[in-house]
């Protein structure tokens, strides 16, 4: 039974039970957005070839009109494309076809034999990609991921001086403090996003095998290198001239590359977070209604910061089999990547949703300052690393294998973890020096180095 497509019906999660966190992606990064960005490219074009003396000179209005058909491009205007397409199989001819039909009822019926003039679709579609990659981030993924890292650099300021327990191995290790740990994380987010922002997108625009074949063949007078780079320059792409039929994707998956690399740190920053809120250091605060369990009525689950890390981890291995494959072309043209950059929405669409289960999760934080001191005070043990240091610093023989041997897999309280210190066979000041270290105050420049974060 065929059914209408909704967002019950729909076969991808993005468009199904997320759509209403993903559709800010679709006037960027949808079947739609790509035609509407298609068709752009193509009237631009046009009027290129008009500004060049290769077509003649268009009117005020007519450049109203054509302007006007990627301005006011609706939805109802691509299912007329997509019509077309079913008899074309071929959806950028069917672009060209659209345009043609719009143009014979106007003034500019004598211009479309020049539309799509001696070009492949590719000279359209790479151009129209890289626009829509770069509007989605600028519009949707740096936002959100700005919110992201201003989120991670307020908690590591709030939480600065809240002295938790590390862990190395997953076993007890020195102390630290949460925000100093935030603090890493934001730092991390914070310099892969200023590398993204660095990323540098191309276009081309040179023929069927990249070497203006027919534009040259047919107008050897015209400085098609000068064209295409001013054409390209146009749409705030960097130029390349030295292509096959495909622009060479390195551009895009460098930025790819950059997102996978943001994803892995939100990645590692869910699983720690869920981790904590295992242990019991941070809660969730409570909402009446929200159901943790179908049978377990006492439950408030860390499900935001599952979700990021479910989504984020889709993210990554699309992204790791889309660069995979964009590398690769074969001779001067295959349609195997075609079908591959389409996902480009799908591959934005689980790192936004990573992104803002992340950030929902984070709203819902506070801590539970009890259980963090009880971790903290239960084995004074943890101490070990500033005792035989310091005593290594006092000239003590040998002090590392002296203390391993009292400490090494033992639980000091702090009344035994003090008797250890005033039977060392070292002076009293020293005992004193050491008698006033406490697990909360043994956090070096944590507190410190949190003030180096910069927004």
């Amino acid at each position: 039974m065929k059914q209408d497509l909704s967002t019950l019906t729909a076969l991808n999660p993005l468009d199904g039970r997320y759509r209403n966190k993903t559709a800010k992606l679709s006037p960027y990064l949808s079947e739609y957005a790509l035609i509407k960005y298609r068709l752009e490219i193509e009237i631009r074009y046009l009027i290129a070839l008009s500004e060049n003396k290769i077509l003649r000179k268009l009117t005020t209005k007519e450049k109203n009109l054509l302007y006007s058909l990627f301005l006011k491009f609706s939805v109802n205007d691509a299912f007329e494309i997509k019509k077309i397409e079913e008899e074309t199989r071929h959806d950028a001819k069917a672009i060209e076809e659209y345009l043609r039909l719009k143009l014979l009822k106007t003034s500019l019926k004598d211009t479309v034999e020049m539309l799509h003039f001696g070009l492949t679709s590719e000279d359209i579609s790479n151009i129209a990609y890289r626009l829509m990659i770069r509007d989605a981030l600028d519009k949707v993924i740096y936002p959100t991921l700005k919110s992201l890292a201003q989120e991670l650099f307020q908690m590591s300021k709030k939480y600065k001086s809240v002295v938790i327990l590390g862990r190395t191995h997953g076993q007890s290790a020195v102390p630290t403090t949460f925000g100093k740990e935030l603090a890493v994380f934001a730092q991390r987010v914070n310099k892969q996003i200023i590398e993204l922002k660095k990323q540098t997108l191309t276009g081309k625009l040179n023929g069927a095998v990249g070497n203006f074949n027919a534009l040259y063949f047919t107008y050897p007078d015209l400085d098609w290198l000068k064209f295409s780079k001013k054409f390209v320059s146009s749409f705030n792409l960097y130029p390349n001239l030295l292509t096959t039929q495909i622009n060479p994707f390195e551009d895009i998956i460098s930025i790819f590359q950059n997102l996978h690399r943001i994803n892995g740190v939100i990645l590692d920053f869910d699983t720690d977070i869920w981790r904590y809120i295992s242990d019991g250091w941070i809660k969730l605060s409570v909402k009446t209604k929200e159901v943790g369990s179908s049978t377990m009525p006492q439950k408030v689950n860390p499900i935001d910061f599952e979700n990021s890390e479910g989504n984020l981890t889709l993210a990554n291995g699309l992204f790791e089999t889309i660069n995979q494959k964009l590398y690769v072309s074969r001779l001067q043209r295959d349609l195997s990547n075609s079908t591959v950059i389409r996902n480009s929405g799908t591959v934005l669409g689980y790192s936004l949703l990573g992104y803002e289960s992340a950030l929902t999760g984070i709203s819902r934080i506070d801590l539970n300052m009890e259980r963090i001191n009880e971790e903290l005070e239960k084995d004074w043990s943890i101490l070990s690393e500033a005792l035989q240091t310091y005593l290594r610093k006092e000239g003590f023989k040998d002090s590392y294998n002296f203390i391993s041997y009292q400490t090494k897999g033992k639980s000091f309280s702090k009344n035994s973890w003090q008797n250890l210190i005033l039977n060392l066979p070292i002076d009293k000041k020293h005992k004193d020096y050491l008698l006033r270290l406490t697990p909360k105050s043994y956090t070096g420049l944590a507190e410190t180095l949190v003030g180096q974060l910069k927004a």
